[in-house]
């Protein structure tokens, strides 16, 4: 009598999954140097020359800036490493090769926004711990912790969004795409300028977008956000139902179009 063949378990399937998903990630530079290198060097040109100095509310410039750069970091991993990876998987046909393989789609789904999770964090870290030990910037550890539970938590409408990018996009246009929609939002939310300093139709639409309320989600973490956190949370629940929908309906239309 033959015995059954075993069958791991999902959390087995779910872990060895986001373990391939993160070395793909670790073994592309132009994803993983990026997300690590480029938020360092933002703030070194555009945080570390305020560090020190009073904001237009009192708080430190330097940690307003730090703080912001970890919400452009975070986004950074979501929208392109979502939007891009995805792209380049179709181009690639590997979403034909895991339609054949008995992987669940839910588990590499669920993969993928593991490691995003996992490299933001990652990217997080590394700036905060640059701007404390060479711009000087002092939190106390339930700050740091708190700042960086809000980004984490709140990048999830930036997550269906760098999936929208994904199923919408081909892997050559993904890159102009995912550039064109989160660079402009990063800018007009306040996160590289302050918003008084951006032109005034800027302003008007800022409160708008997405970025905006993610931005404030963390900056009222150091007392420094213009809106209560209900409002943040709010928007963001909103966007991310949004990008989820539209996501959702890209991947349903990419399905029927090459499984009928």
């Amino acid at each position: 009598m033959t015995r059954p063949a075993a069958v791991a378990s999902l959390g087995r399937v779910l872990l060895a999954q986001t373990w391939s998903e993160a070395l793909i990630r670790w073994r592309l530079p132009s994803f993983s140097a990026t997300s690590l290198a480029l938020p360092v060097v933002l703030f070194s040109f555009f945080g570390l020359p305020f560090s020190g100095r009073p904001g237009p509310g009192g708080f430190d410039a330097g940690a307003f800036l730090l703080v912001s750069f970890g919400a452009f970091a975070v986004g950074q991993v979501m929208v392109f490493g979502f939007g891009i990876g995805v792209a380049v998987e179709r181009g690639q046909k590997i979403d034909l090769l895991m339609r054949a393989s008995p992987l669940p789609p839910a588990v590499s789904l669920a993969a993928k926004v593991v490691v995003g999770l996992l490299f933001a964090l990652l990217s997080v870290v590394v700036l905060f711990a640059y701007g404390s030990v060479v711009g000087g910037i002092r939190l106390g550890p339930g700050t740091w912790v708190n700042v960086i539970a809000r980004l984490l938590a709140g990048s999830l409408p930036l997550i269906a969004l760098g999936f929208t990018i994904g199923y919408r996009a081909g892997p050559h246009a993904a890159p102009a795409m995912a550039n064109l929609v989160y660079l402009p939002l990063a800018f007009a939310s306040g996160i590289f300028l302050p918003l008084d300093q951006l032109p005034v139709f800027v302003q008007r639409w800022a409160p708008y977008l997405p970025t905006y309320h993610y931005a404030q989600l963390a900056w009222s973490a150091i007392g420094a956000g213009r809106e209560p956190v209900g409002a943040s949370v709010a928007w963001l629940a909103g966007y991310t139902a949004v990008f989820l929908w539209t996501a959702a309906r890209a991947y349903r239309r990419e399905a029927e179009r090459k499984f009928g």
